[in-house]
């Protein structure tokens, strides 16, 4: 897509037009609506294929667009597979549940906010799933605080900051497979090179939650007990359930391509599992396809235990990314992402400049349209030739969509996320903003190094 050709070269202010239409387009139905993204994108699609139409482009060319936009997600959907591959295995082999039972031992009554913050990012990193977790730990933690009449909107923001943090670095997560992906970066290198930020921004906020917990005297734990219970009682919580982990890491250290490290890493919770199961081979293939089920009588362990994933679970964020990308095939191919950017394109030669334009423009997209996935995206597109002519790695490119991008959409009121988790805590979205400490600091900090030089990589 980097390399793509336009059809039409349209005036600025028509191109503002159509991308402006584009956008009100999705934002009607994905925010005003609160409808999935899918069919607003086909919707979009065609409104494209109109003004190309118009413009006297051929269809042929049209869709010639759309497939070159989607070609370069093709290694992502191979990847997409085998994290729902993983997500199963990991469940089934009880990493996943032996990540879950160690958190939930870290809880204690003193720095209860930073507690919370550091449990909810471990749960996190370990199911991929942001809102999966403020839905499930995050509501129990959310509970806690008020019985304690600690403030709700710091335990709001503590539970999003750790719930993000988890989701951001975590290799099963699906904005973070996109965002490295979208600009052709190893998964593993981009979780790596995301630490440069992330670690700081992790650390100030534990810091800060530490620092403004107070004294609350003896912590119910009850509740905790009662998930920690529930989840031995599964038989999946075992020391030996570590080792896919060690695997991971080790292959990822040794520099083997994701697909293959996220293969051996399953490879090797399926047969830990036998230890401690008795599924037959056909059993096996059918958790790998439609994801692991388990029933506590518990709906919280449940939610977490059960994942939806497995390969067939994949599919909505594949089309979803596939539908993405063929509408940014299409902005390209009429000339609309290049006819706005050409205006600003004599302030994009430097290296400070390209961060902040990308970081404002997945700021931006998120406050347009209410959608992580599509910040992710539009930026990557846009903001990869400008990236390459500084001589800038892409993986500095999709640390700004992560940093800009994925953190920002819990932080807006109509967003996917704001609007799932004001509804899911029963607190306002305004309300936690100023204590979602990771959220914020995220955006800030992948600025300041890209105004400093610090951390860039060079191509």
């Amino acid at each position: 897509m980097l390399q793509m050709k336009k059809l039409v070269t349209p005036k600025t202010g028509e191109a503002v037009f159509v991308l402006l239409l584009t956008l009100s387009l999705l934002s009607i139905f994905i925010i005003g609506l609160g409808v999935a993204p899918h069919i607003p994108l086909l919707l979009a699609l065609f409104v494209l294929i109109g003004y190309g139409l118009l413009k006297g482009v051929k269809y042929r060319d049209l869709e010639a667009g759309m497939v070159e936009g989607t070609s370069s997600s093709l290694g992502a959907v191979y990847l997409f597979f085998m994290i729902g591959i993983l997500t199963s295995s990991w469940m089934v082999g009880g990493t996943i549940p032996t990540l879950m039972m160690t958190s939930f031992e870290l809880v204690t009554p003193q720095f209860f906010f930073m507690t919370i913050f550091i449990v909810t990012g471990i749960v996190g990193i370990s199911i991929g799933s942001s809102l999966t977790t403020v839905a499930t730990i995050g509501v129990a933690f959310f509970s806690m605080a008020a019985a304690l009449d600690l403030s709700l909107p710091m335990a709001a923001g503590a539970i999003v900051s750790g719930a993000f943090f988890g989701d951001k670095m975590s290799p099963l997560s699906d904005t973070t497979t996109i965002a490295s992906k979208t600009v052709g970066v190893d998964l593993f290198e981009h979780i790596k090179n995301m630490g440069w930020t992330t670690i700081p921004a992790f650390l100030i906020s534990a810091v800060l939650f530490a620092i403004l917990t107070p004294s609350v005297g003896e912590l119910n734990l009850a509740q905790l007990e009662e998930y920690k219970q529930n989840i031995l009682a599964t038989g999946l919580v075992h020391g030996y359930s570590w080792i896919p982990i060690i695997v991971l890491f080790i292959c990822t250290f040794l520099r083997v391509p994701a697909v293959l490290t996220l293969f051996i890493s399953s490879a090797t919770a399926l047969i830990l599992s036998r230890f401690h199961s008795s599924y037959t081979v056909g059993e096996y293939v059918d958790i790998l396809f439609g994801g692991f089920e388990t029933n506590t009588g518990h709906e919280a362990i449940d939610a977490l235990l059960s994942k939806a994933d497995g390969l067939m679970g994949m599919m909505f964020t594949i089309s979803l990314v596939l539908l993405a990308l063929s509408m940014g095939g299409l902005l390209f191919k009429l000339g609309i992402i290049q006819a706005i950017l050409e205006p600003f394109a004599h302030r994009l030669k430097t290296k400070a400049s390209v961060i902040v334009g990308a970081a404002c423009t997945a700021i931006g997209v998120n406050l347009a349209i209410g959608e992580q996935y599509l910040s992710i995206l539009l930026t990557g597109q846009s903001f990869a030739p400008h990236f390459e002519k500084n001589g800038l790695a892409m993986k500095n490119l999709s640390r700004v969509m992560e940093d800009a991008g994925t953190v920002i959409n819990p932080l807006v009121p109509w967003g996917v996320c704001g609007i799932f988790i004001s509804t899911t805590l029963g607190i306002p979205v305004i309300s936690y903003i100023p204590f979602a400490f990771f959220c914020l600091l995220s955006p800030i900090l992948t600025i300041i190094f890209g105004l400093t030089g610090k951390t860039l990589t060079k191509a």
